[in-house]
C-alpha cells in the first residue's frame, strides 16, 4: 500500500500560494440581486481556477453560465467505485468588505496579538480568540485591517486545487473517480439553485468548509425564513388622534417583545435555537420585518413561527384596525436527518483525518453549508474543516499548516474509498 504520509513530507504544497491569489480577487455576493450568480465578479476566480484545473491537465474543467465550476479527476484504479465530490465555495460574505483585500502572512506565531496594519484598532488577540493556542509556531495568515480574509471558503477552494495537484503529481496514489465543484453565492444561501447533479455524478460529497482542524460536521440547523408583513392605518400626522395606527410603531412594538436572555443570537449557543430579525423596512401606512429561524430539531420552526404570531397578536390588539400577513419560508433543512442513514461517509472522514495525524471531533454548525442542501438533493455532504476562524469579519485568520492538513485529509479520504471499494 502507498505510503501517502511518506509522501507529503516531501510534497511542496501549494494550497498556501493559491489561497494568497484567490483572495485578492473580488468576489462578493449580493442578496439582494436577483440574479444568477447574484454578482458577475464571482466568475473572475472561476475563471482563474478552470485556467489552473486545465493547467494541470484536467481537461474537463469548465465554468457553465450561473458561474459554477466543474472538473473530473478520472479513477486510477480498475475497480468500480463510489465517485466522491470536493467541494468549496468562492464567494465572499456580504457582511464585510471583500474588495482589495491584502493578505499578510504572520511567520512563526508565538501568541503575541496580531496589530492589522492598516486599522491597528483591528487586533486578533490570543484572549479573543482562544483557538490561537494551538497555532504555536505556525504561520497566520491575515487581511490587512480594512476588509475579510476570505479563508470562507477560499481557503476551502485552495485546499481542493491543492489535492489535484497532488493526484496529478502522484498518480500511484489510489483514488476513484473525484469530481470537483466550486459554487458562487453559497453565502446569500443560493449555492446550490443551479447546481447540475448529473455533472457531479458522485456518491458521496464534501464540503471543505468548516474550521477547526480536525472537525467534521454532520449536523447543520434546520433553518426558515418567516416575514411580518404590517397594515397600518395612515392619517395627515395634525389630525391623526385616534385615527393613526403606525405600521412602523407596531414593527418596533413586536421586535420590542422578542425574547432576549433566550431564543436569540445574542443570548444562544451550542445546540440551543433562536428566532433573529434581519431586516425591518416600512412606513406609517405598511412595513416589514423579516427573521430567519434555526434550530437541529426541524418541527422547532414552526414553535417559533407561532411564537411570533402570538407576539404581533398581542401587539394588535392595541391596534383594532390594523391587519397582518404572515409567510413562514423553508430555506434548508439539518443534514443529519439523511447522513445517519449513511454510516460510511462520516466514519470514512475520521478514518482519513487520523492518517493525517489529527484528532477527529466529530461537530454540529450553527449555520448551514452548501452541503446542507446537497444532501437533501442526494448528494450526501458532511463538512470537512479548511481551517477558517472569525468568519465574515476583518479579523479573520487561517493557518497555512492546517490548510495543508486538509488537502492530507482531502488525498487519504479518497485513498480509503479506493482501498475499501465502497
Amino acid at each position: 500500500m502507498t505510503n501517502i504520509s511518506q509522501i507529503f513530507q516531501k510534497y511542496t504544497y501549494s494550497s498556501a500560494q493559491r489561497f494568497l491569489t484567490y483572495v485578492q480577487i473580488d468576489t462578493q455576493s449580493d442578496p439582494n440581486s436577483s440574479s444568477s450568480p447574484t454578482t458577475e465578479k464571482q466568475k473572475d476566480l472561476g475563471k482563474v481556477l478552470v485556467q489552473e484545473l486545465k493547467q494541470l491537465g484536467i481537461d474537463s474543467a469548465h465554468m457553465d453560465e450561473y458561474g459554477y465550476v466543474y472538473a473530473l479527476v478520472p479513477s486510477n484504479i480498475k475497480q468500480s467505485i463510489p465517485g466522491l465530490c470536493f467541494c468549496a465555495h468562492m464567494d465572499t460574505s456580504p457582511d464585510c468588505s471583500g474588495k482589495d483585500v491584502k493578505p499578510i502572512i504572520h511567520q512563526n506565531y508565538q501568541g503575541q496579538d496580531l496589530v492589522l496594519p492598516d486599522d491597528p484598532s483591528v487586533i486578533i488577540r490570543l484572549s479573543e480568540h482562544p483557538d490561537l493556542a494551538e497555532q504555536m509556531g505556525h504561520d497566520i495568515v491575515t487581511a490587512s485591517g480594512k476588509t475579510l480574509l476570505g479563508a470562507d471558503n477560499k481557503a476551502g477552494v485552495a485546499e481542493i486545487m491543492d489535492a489535484v495537484q497532488f493526484w496529478v503529481q502522484h498518480p500511484d496514489v489510489p483514488h476513484g473517480p473525484i469530481s470537483i465543484l466550486f459554487t458562487p453565492d453559497e453565502e446569500v444561501g443560493r449555492g446550490t439553485d443551479h447546481v447540475n447533479l448529473e455533472k457531479v455524478n458522485a456518491q458521496y460529497g464534501y464540503t471543505i468548509d468548516g474550521e477547526k482542524r480536525g472537525h467534521l460536521e454532520n449536523e447543520t440547523f434546520s433553518a426558515d425564513g418567516f416575514t411580518i408583513s404590517i397594515e397600518g392605518i395612515s392619517q395627515h400626522p395634525g389630525f391623526a388622534k385616534g385615527r393613526m395606527e403606525s405600521a412602523i410603531k407596531i414593527a418596533s412594538e413586536i421586535v420590542n417583545l422578542l425574547p432576549k436572555d433566550h431564543l436569540s443570537p445574542e443570548s444562544t449557543e451550542k445546540m440551543e435555537g433562536f428566532i433573529h430579525p434581519v431586516e425591518i423596512s416600512g412606513s406609517v401606512e405598511t412595513a416589514t420585518i423579516d427573521f430567519i429561524l434555526r434550530d437541529f430539531k426541524t418541527e422547532k420552526l414552526q414553535e417559533y413561527g407561532d411564537l411570533l404570531k402570538d407576539i404581533t397578536h398581542q401587539v394588535l390588539i392595541n391596534y383594532p384596525h390594523s391587519k397582518v400577513q404572515f409567510k413562514q419560508t423553508e430555506q434548508y433543512r439539518n443534514m443529519n436527518e439523511i447522513l445517519i442513514n449513511h454510516p460510511a461517509c462520516l466514519e470514512n472522514a475520521m478514518e482519513a483525518m487520523k492518517r493525517a495525524g489529527l484528532q477527529p471531533e466529530m461537530q454540529s454548525i450553527r449555520g448551514g453549508t452548501d452541503g446542507s442542501r446537497l444532501t437533501f438533493m442526494g448528494l450526501p455532504c458532511p463538512n470537512l474543516f479548511a481551517g477558517e476562524h472569525a468568519f465574515h469579519s476583518k479579523q479573520e485568520w487561517v493557518s497555512i499548516q492546517d490548510m495543508q492538513k486538509a488537502t492530507e485529509t482531502i488525498v487519504h479520504l479518497a485513498a480509503i474509498y479506493a482501498e475499501k471499494g465502497t
